[in-house]
């Protein structure tokens, strides 16, 4: 098995990450189906679309839901580049690629990191 020895910061902005995505996963599947007022629609069955689909009128966004939105695109912006700019990496000779996909998929604890090593 193979053990990884990310640093706590780097892991836990990893691990925020992971949280604020499903938060704003959630948060769009809660939503209007469009940002703006928009009538509902059907579409006909096609041979390749399969059958008819329809969606109701949406009211749009409240200005509350848009800002939260906003502020989680901002952070979800923000913890991306601390995790892919972070000092950890440039001490990573080579599987740079395979490190950066295990810490996404990594759930184990971090070790301490010294920058300066």
């Amino acid at each position: 098995m193979t053990t990884y020895d990310f640093p706590r910061d780097l892991h836990a902005a990893q691990m925020r990450l992971h949280q604020l995505r499903a938060e704003q996963y959630a948060l769009g599947r809660a939503l209007p189906w469009s940002v703006e007022p928009a009538d509902g629609w059907t579409a006909p069955k096609t041979v390749q679309g399969g059958e008819p689909r329809s969606l109701p009128a949406s009211p749009g966004y409240t200005e509350a839901q848009a800002a939260e939105i906003a502020r989680l695109r901002g952070e979800v912006l923000a913890l991306a580049v601390t995790v892919t700019t972070h000092p950890y990496w440039g001490t990573c000779s080579e599987g740079l690629v395979d490190l950066r996909t295990a810490l996404k998929h990594f759930h184990g604890p971090a070790c301490e990191y010294d920058e300066a090593a």
